[in-house]
């Protein structure tokens, strides 16, 4: 292992608390020599879907809704974090600046199951390519499997000690850029991501949990972001849900947190027209708890008012950066399905 990829790995089990708590963000400090979001850039595909090396943290973030045979309701999350140590794209192999972080979930109502893996770049390890799409750290697989290599068509794979899951996704709608053309503000002082989703996924495939295996099928929703702007010192983490209503809208919404709550989001249409979010569009209300695993969403430009909770509260990511990822039901003007990630918080 490259000494440069020892020296990430010991900073991040040395990260104190605060600083872990923070969640990814922190990853990304030192931003000297990296490249910047632009406003005008705009998104470019195929190349898109790959990766950024010049950026200095990026993510491809699934995460998918499921009904089983069994009537009970599941959730997988397949991510996949790109982190470049520095800025300099020239070395190749062993040298090569590119450190990979994935994670794995499935959720049930009575479990929560994860893991997580390390790899290198430049040896073929881990890594992603644009055309045809293809990400994948070990035997942990997201990889195109329609004639054109888009992402349009998926089969995702992965496992743990105790679960694992192979399941294909079909696209029945556009990508969606959010923000302004994909430039997406995190933050008053202006951070910012290239941000783009793919919500319109129908998944379907099987899900085995400690030896058992279920069909399941449902919807899932793709996440494609890259930055190299930190979050302010003065926030502290982050809350973001995908949410898939019953009327066919798809809802994103997030918050990142600080002395003052910075919003943003897009409610996309069942035809994929987009209506970007500002913070005075979106409202959201924690219940109690730390994290809190209930929430009332507001978009009254879109007359939603929803309640969401989670289908298991213990659904922690205890892992080397810790969070909460897992899936929630949603009532009130709207049903549906959704995805509620948290990081930040203090562990519990």
């Amino acid at each position: 292992m490259n000494a440069r990829v020892i020296a990430l790995l010991a900073a991040l089990v040395a990260l104190p608390l605060s600083a872990q708590e923070r969640g990814f963000a922190g990853l990304g400090s030192d931003v000297a020599g990296f490249a910047l979001p632009d406003r005008p850039r705009g998104l470019t595909f195929p190349a898109d879907h790959g990766p950024h090396d010049d950026f200095r943290i990026e993510w491809w973030y699934l995460t998918a809704n499921l009904r089983g045979a069994d009537g009970r309701d599941y959730g997988v999350q397949w991510t996949l974090f790109r982190s470049a140590l520095a800025p300099d794209g020239l070395f190749q192999g062993w040298a090569a600046p590119q450190v990979w972080m994935a994670h794995a979930a499935a959720t049930s109502e009575n479990g929560h199951h994860f893991a997580e893996r390390f790899g290198r770049g430049g040896i073929g390890q881990a890594g992603v390519t644009a055309q045809p799409f293809a990400a994948w750290i070990d035997d942990w697989q997201m990889v195109a499997t329609g004639p054109d290599g888009s992402p349009d068509r998926l089969r995702i794979t992965a496992r743990g000690a105790d679960f694992g899951y192979d399941l294909a996704a079909t696209a029945g709608g556009p990508l969606v850029a959010n923000g302004e053309n994909g430039f997406s503000i995190k933050g008053p002082q202006g951070q910012a991501s290239h941000y783009y989703s793919q919500p319109f996924y129908d998944i379907a495939g099987v899900l085995t949990l400690s030896g058992a295996q279920v069909q399941v099928s449902g919807q899932a929703w793709l996440d494609r972001e890259w930055s190299s702007q930190p979050l302010d010192r003065s926030q502290q983490g982050w809350d973001w849900m995908a949410l898939h209503l019953d009327d066919g809208r798809k809802l994103m919404a997030a918050q990142v947190r600080g002395a003052q709550p910075f919003r943003f989001g897009s409610l996309i249409a069942a035809d994929g027209s987009v209506q970007p979010l500002t913070h005075d569009d979106v409202e959201l209300t924690p219940a109690r708890g730390s994290p809190p695993t209930s929430w009332r969403v507001r978009v009254p430009s879109g007359s939603i008012d929803v309640t969401i909770g989670a289908v298991n509260p213990d659904s922690a990511m205890a892992t080397s950066v810790p969070y909460w990822e897992g899936p929630v039901r949603i009532e009130g003007s709207s049903g549906g399905r959704g995805y509620l990630e948290m990081t930040g918080y203090p562990a519990r």
